[in-house]
């Protein structure tokens, strides 16, 4: 089967490789489309930290955030699951550790992520292997571009209910790309009043598309009974604290490339509560339930679908101008015609 391999910083190509076979209790899922991430970017760039770790070495093969229908399925998994379109948790703990017992597999010590993290292979691919124990059901008003974008909605969903607001609330949130639009749009159907942060340009200027006229370039002149923080900001989570009403909760999904310091002083004098959210373990039956609803509709976030031979491109920076400013590009990894 054809898959899109990246064999260096800066280097990559498709290739045809062996597909996968089901073990026990997994299935092969044929990918209908994957979506394009910033860590795929880094891994792309060579400034991915799990390169530097130890926890992923190239050759990579990428792609977390997928929807597909199952095709294969191995020993001991029910055959109902044959012809249902999934998508899949992208964490893939032990199952036998203290942490994966304990309901936080997602942060497993010795977990796999898919496309990510100690060589499991990822989604932009004709066909992917995943555990059952990892896939979400779709409903059947989900299709595939849907369904590629439940991954980041259930980071984006769990991110608001770390918020903990309620209807008429007001909420910044800092950085608006795609977890970051995901989680307004999430927070918007709740009816909180949804703030943006971000720097002039087209990324705002698409936010504002979406409707939300409430944006700002630089430090806010009000306060917010929650701030989420989904950007790369090195200075972003101290001015979470500055921005969030005192008692209440910032919430830390978006990372720097480098180190970010935070005025503990700030937390303790405000008694407020600082939350990391790691995956969308947990967010993705949720996330998918929305989206069939048409509570959230998260198509205007895909600027562009292109096939496995035009990744390279994306994973450049390089985007067509036809394709406009929305965030999200995803891959059809079918084989065309």
């Amino acid at each position: 089967m054809r898959a899109f391999v990246i064999t260096g910083p800066g280097r990559a190509e498709v290739q045809e490789v062996e597909p996968p076979v089901p073990g026990p209790g997994e299935v092969v899922v044929e990918v209908e489309r994957a979506g394009v991430c910033g860590t795929d970017m880094e891994f792309y760039s060579g400034a991915m930290t799990y390169l530097r770790t130890g926890e992923a070495r190239y050759p990579v093969r990428i792609g977390h955030e997928w929807a597909g229908v199952v095709r294969e399925a191995g020993d001991g998994v029910d055959p109902a699951w044959l012809g249902r379109r999934v998508t899949g948790d992208t964490m893939l703990g032990c199952g036998g550790c203290a942490r994966c017992l304990g309901g936080r597999q997602h942060l497993c010590a010795g977990r796999y992520e898919i496309g990510i993290r100690n060589g499991w292979p990822g989604a932009l691919a004709e066909r992917l292997p995943v555990p059952v124990r990892a896939l979400q059901p779709l409903p059947g008003a989900v299709d595939p571009v849907l369904g590629a974008l439940v991954e980041p909605g259930g980071n984006a969903l769990r991110a608001v209910d770390a918020a903990a607001l309620g209807p008429g609330e007001r909420l910044l949130v800092i950085g608006p790309g795609t977890i970051g639009l995901l989680a307004a749009l999430t927070a918007a159907a709740r009816g909180v009043e949804v703030h943006l942060l971000g720097l002039p340009g087209p990324a705002l200027d698409f936010a504002r598309s979406l409707g939300f006229t409430r944006t700002w370039t630089g430090r806010p002149e009000l306060t917010f009974d929650g701030v989420i923080d989904a950007s790369n900001g090195r200075g972003s989570p101290a001015l979470a604290v500055e921005a969030v009403e005192p008692g209440r909760r910032v919430v830390l999904i978006g990372l720097s490339a480098e180190r970010s310091d935070i005025d503990t002083r700030g937390l303790v004098l405000g008694d407020i509560t600082a939350v990391g959210i790691l995956s969308a373990s947990g967010g993705l039956a949720g996330a998918a339930e929305l989206y069939a609803s048409g509570l959230v509709d998260p198509r205007p976030l895909v600027a562009a679908t292109v096939p496995l031979e035009e990744a390279a491109l994306v994973l450049a920076g390089r985007r067509r101008p036809e394709w406009g400013s929305a965030p999200k590009i995803h891959v059809d990894p079918r084989p065309r015609g």
